[in-house]
């Protein structure tokens, strides 16, 4: 068979089988879920050793390190996959949920019921853990889902696809409720973005160059977000040991993440009480500070920032900073140089806050904390599946609530309508 017949026929039984899981109980999806985790609990030696395949061939072909090391599966990854499942097992069922159910002059009962988006594609790098979170949550939200891993992670992904096979047989379900694209030719990829006839929904997960590439071949709608630019400012009255300690963390706790402070802006009346005490913990944590030339007057070993840096996504231990006149200016600079990712104002002044979470045009708006608490998790939505910068259908981490759409319930007893 070629490619393309190959790719038809898993987005035709991905069809069938998304009318199956979208009509499953909750009952039958939870069955489903635990019987992965067991699955997987009982294969470790399995995924280890498919794992330790791609690592062997990562580290022939001269995968980069950062790469390798987001590949790594191991016993305390393997605990973690399963109490994800687990986790998104405990979740309340969004699937069936009528809200906003009012009576309209005519008598009729008009609401909006939760359902399944249908198939979801999802196309993702490196990471392993991600084919079973991402199977989880479209399973619990009724979907059905075709999961294209990175080649680098082909062993381990096809490993964890037998455990997700055997959880969805043991709950009665068909298994192409989940497929895993079993092959690193990059054809497929192609194919699965032409499949609008049996893909409703195409999700990217991995570099920028990907996610480009989905956003303009894609046939059908995509969740996606190109960058993480995302700023902190430093307000005229922030409490300065608070700032600090949000701008250092926003940056250190992790690098390569999305919702890492890239941008650091200060009130020019802060810079000089700041700057300093910042500076000192960034240099502890050895990151580069590339200022604006205001800065650096308080930051001497800092390099001179260009106008690149302001639209750079660093991902790594480097951090631009720019001094403003104060509000407006920082606004005005994230509305030029921002990804509406995450952006975060430290400030006590009530006025200033309200005025930024208003205008800033972002997918996650943040007062006195930490922006790398834009997260699925900590926003309490038990997991999710990326971020979404776009506006329509779902905007921030995507969760399981995200995974579904809406329709209109009508209830009525007998009326008809006469114009």
């Amino acid at each position: 068979m070629t490619m393309q017949s190959n790719m038809l026929e898993m987005g035709q039984r991905a069809r069938v089988a998304s009318r199956i899981i979208a009509a499953a109980d909750t009952q039958v999806k939870s069955t489903a879920l635990k019987a992965i985790a067991e699955a997987m609990l009982s294969s470790r030696a399995e995924l280890l050793a498919s794992n330790k395949l791609d690592l062997e061939a990562a580290a022939k072909n001269g995968l980069a390190q950062p790469l390798i090391d987001r590949l790594v599966l191991d016993d305390k990854g393997i605990e973690q996959m399963v109490a994800g499942v687990l986790q998104v097992e405990s979740l309340g069922d969004p699937v069936g949920v009528i809200s906003d159910m009012q009576y309209m002059p005519s008598g009729i009962q008009v609401g909006q019921m939760r359902v399944p988006l249908g198939v979801i594609g999802i196309i993702y790098e490196s990471r392993p853990n991600v084919t079973v979170d991402a199977a989880s949550l479209c399973l619990k939200a009724g979907n059905a889902c075709i999961l294209r891993g990175g080649s680098e992670a082909i062993h381990s992904n096809t490993a964890i696809a037998g455990c997700i096979k055997t959880g969805l047989l043991q709950a009665g379900l068909p298994p192409e409720v989940v497929q895993v694209i079993g092959t690193t030719d990059r054809a497929a990829v192609g194919e699965l973005l032409k499949m609008s006839e049996y893909v409703d929904v195409l999700i990217p997960r991995g570099g920028k160059s990907l996610i480009e590439r989905v956003s303009a071949e894609a046939t059908m709608p995509v969740i996606k977000h190109l960058d993480g630019i995302c700023h902190v400012y430093v307000d005229d009255d922030a409490d300065v040991e608070m700032a600090v300690n949000i701008a250092v963390n926003s940056k250190t706790e992790k690098y390569a993440v999305c919702n890492a402070v890239e941008t650091l802006l200060v009130a020019e009346s802060m810079a000089s009480s700041f700057l300093p005490l910042a500076a000192a913990r960034y240099e502890q944590a050895g990151v580069e500070l590339r200022a604006c030339e205001r800065s650096r007057t308080f930051l001497p070993n800092a390099v001179a920032a260009s106008d690149e840096d302001w639209e750079t996504e660093y991902l790594g231990p480097i951090l631009a900073v720019k001094v403003v006149g104060g509000l407006a200016q920082a606004i005005d600079h994230i509305a030029s140089y921002g990804s509406q990712h995450t952006d975060c104002i430290v400030s006590n002044d009530y006025v200033n806050t309200r005025r930024f979470i208003t205008e800033v045009d972002s997918s996650s708006v943040l007062v006195n904390v930490s922006t790398q608490f834009a997260d699925g998790f900590e926003y309490g939505l038990g997991a999710e599946i990326g971020i979404s910068t776009d506006k329509l259908h779902v905007r921030g981490p995507v969760g399981l609530e995200g995974m579904t759409t809406r329709k209109y319930v009508v209830m009525g007893q007998g009326e008809v309508r006469i114009r």
